[in-house]
């Protein structure tokens, strides 16, 4: 990956070569680049540095501070601060209200260091598999 400024030193060198005389995709192959990279450099993309774009997109649909916010109130809520995202969620959806999906809340109070599993809860956290042993036959 090639940082801005080293970029203009190669176009540069490039262009003074192609001005000398020498052809532009041997020029390029010598400096270890292509035509259509040089191209694309001095067409100006200054937000892609080797075709890699450098903004981060938020995704539209990503809960907002508010949104985040009565998530957790209500997952702190007396009434369903004792229950896991997997009983909220229908429980919420009874009484006709939409917050987010279970594993939103999942993914939410994880974030938040408030999501208890397994040995936290004090629940084995493999099912209890008792040792049955063949039955007996009687014997004559």
């Amino acid at each position: 990956m090639t940082v801005p400024e080293e970029r203009k030193a190669l176009v540069g060198l490039i262009s003074e070569a192609t001005l000398a005389g020498a052809r532009q995709a041997h020029a390029c192959d010598i400096l270890g680049s292509s035509a259509r990279t040089l191209r694309r450099w001095q067409r100006g993309e200054h937000d892609a540095v080797d075709g890699r774009s450098l903004r981060r997109h938020e995704p539209r649909h990503k809960l907002s501070a508010d949104e985040r916010a009565e998530l957790l109130a209500v997952a702190n809520s007396p009434e369903f601060g004792h229950l896991p995202p997997s009983q909220i969620v229908p429980k919420l959806a009874d009484e006709h209200r939409y917050i987010g999906l279970e594993s939103t809340f999942y993914r939410v109070l994880k974030a938040e260091k408030q999501l208890a599993t397994g040995a936290a809860n004090g629940q084995p956290t493999h099912a209890a598999n008792p040792v049955r042993s063949a039955p007996t036959r009687p014997t004559s």
